[in-house]
């Protein structure tokens, strides 16, 4: 079973990042796959990127520290999220997605959309969103 987990420094997403490490070892997992995924261009100040790569890097020695197999990327493919962490799950046959969801107001979910909304109704395998 491969799993992917969307993740970023917000809460939800290490509410996700542990959800993953308990399927992980409940559904013995061959690897987990922990994405970020980020709208780029050349107005997009290096920091940014830089600070995307350390985050990565912490969840995923917080995998290794527990001896879960897991592979990190850093998703910056000209897609918005929603529509890269579906491709990416497609390109890597993931039987799981496992997504944080945060809470919008009905004027921010119109103007922006929801990338959890996006990957629960387009993914190619099950989707578990933690709130």
């Amino acid at each position: 079973m491969k799993i992917m987990v969307c993740y970023d420094s917000s809460r939800e997403a290490g509410d996700a990042l542990g959800l993953a490490k308990k399927h992980a070892r409940a559904f013995e997992a061959e690897k987990i796959y922990v994405v970020t995924s980020m709208v780029g261009g050349r107005d997009v100040p290096r920091e940014v990127f830089a600070n995307a790569e350390r985050e990565l890097r912490y969840a995923e020695n917080v995998l290794k520290d527990e001896n879960i197999i897991c592979e990190t990327r850093l998703l910056v493919r000209g897609l918005t999220p929603g529509e890269d962490i579906v491709e990416f799950a497609k390109e890597k046959e993931v039987d799981e997605i496992i997504i944080g969801v945060r809470k919008k107001s009905k004027v921010e979910k119109l103007l922006m959309g929801s990338t959890a909304q996006y990957v629960i109704l387009k993914a190619p395998c099950p989707v578990v969103a933690t709130k």
